[in-house]
């Protein structure tokens, strides 16, 4: 019996490696003679390129990069022998680069991002997949473009600044001096998201406020965003603004689709990437979950997507969560068999999260003697 394990992370608990290999003990408990194929997935957000590279066995590449704020930082990303390189925006302008008390999003910048892109390309990166979760910046990727070698431009020639606070004076763009790498490159980027750039449902907008923006400054940032949209889209001749994902990362996908970047569901990407459909082409069961599902799992979450995956090719799907919520009824009448809490009675979340391995394994365990003993 071929089990495929395919879980997105816990969460606070566990990463998605972490997560399959504690599924996998579980069958092994239940089945010994099953044979077990790790498959740890994302969908876009967080985590993503460390899910990757390990699924995939890509080298690990470290680079001095400016982070959100531009103090001098390591970050890290993923190279395969096959010239795909693997990063997350967040390795260099990630929220969580800097304490509460220190965000400013008016002065965050993407520049970081850049660096790791010429450092892959140095390194003999040919494609690119780009997470875009967890973003410090807003700055709809002005020093994403900054860093790659374009000119940002106030009315009298000179440079602005790469971040919203220079932005309030930029007049034009040059695209000129862009790597010309980039053009024979292919940038595929990974979003969990799907707001536009402007507007009520843009970056500013919606996820303004994480990053520390107040009501005066969401709405400034908006003018701000649209005014670097007029002058990056006067220099490509095309508009991307309200392309699904553009407001992704504070409107990074935005710069990204400028240079001829595609932008897909995290979960497809990944999947795509991480072979799980070869996988699942002769697998007899698959095991899937994260930290909480519910009906908002359906909205493009890993264990969907698994789900989806496994349809295509017949087999059937187990879904694994810390929490279980409302909503999950949905999920039996879209592809999935069983969505299993890993914790049946109430529980204190610090000793849960701290223990989330042990009880995946265990629900797992269970739920697949169940199983063999039914059939």
């Amino acid at each position: 019996m071929k089990i495929v394990l395919a879980p997105d992370s816990f969460k606070e608990s566990m990463t998605a490696a972490e997560a399959a290999a504690a599924m996998a003990a579980g069958v092994r408990r239940a089945l010994p003679n099953a044979e077990c194929v790790e498959v740890p997935l994302a969908d876009g957000g967080e985590g993503t390129a460390e899910t990757l590279i390990s699924s995939l066995g890509a080298a690990r590449h470290t680079v001095r990069v400016l982070g959100p704020l531009g103090a001098r930082m390591d970050a890290e990303y993923g190279l395969t022998a096959d010239g795909l390189a693997i990063l997350d925006m967040a390795s260099a302008a990630g929220l969580e680069l800097l304490a509460p008390q220190e965000r400013d999003v008016m002065r965050s910048s993407t520049a970081g991002v850049a660096a790791m892109i010429l450092d892959a390309l140095d390194a003999g990166a040919t494609r690119f997949v780009v997470g875009l979760g967890g973003s410090a910046t807003n700055d709809g990727g002005a020093g994403l473009l900054a860093g790659l070698g374009a000119a940002l431009l106030n009315a009298d020639g000179g440079p602005v600044m790469p971040a919203p606070v220079g932005l309030r004076r930029l007049a034009r763009v040059d695209l000129v001096g862009l790597d010309p790498r980039l053009a024979e490159a292919q940038i595929e980027i990974a979003c969990d998201v799907t707001n536009p750039l402007l507007g009520p449902s843009g970056a500013s907008a919606v996820f303004g406020p994480q990053k520390g923006a107040s009501e005066e400054q969401v709405l400034e940032l908006d003018r701000i965003l649209g005014g670097w949209a007029d002058a990056l889209e006067s220099a490509t001749g095309e508009s991307f603004r309200d392309i699904p994902g553009a407001g992704a990362a504070g409107g990074l996908g935005f710069a990204f689709l400028a240079i001829s970047a595609e932008a897909r569901r995290g979960i497809e990407l990944v999947i795509d990437a991480s072979g799980l459909e070869q996988h699942l082409a002769d697998a007899d069961l698959v095991l899937t979950g994260e930290g909480s599902i519910d009906g908002q799992t359906l909205s493009g979450k890993t264990p969907y997507g698994v789900a989806q995956a496994a349809a295509r090719h017949g087999v059937p799907v187990i879904a694994f969560a810390g929490r279980v919520g409302s909503g999950s009824e949905e999920l039996l009448a879209r592809g999935f068999n069983a969505v299993v809490p890993i914790l049946a009675e109430p529980f204190d979340l610090a000793a849960a999260l701290r223990e989330g391995p042990r009880n995946l394994e265990e629900a797992v365990c269970t739920t697949l003697g169940v199983l063999s003993i039914e059939a």
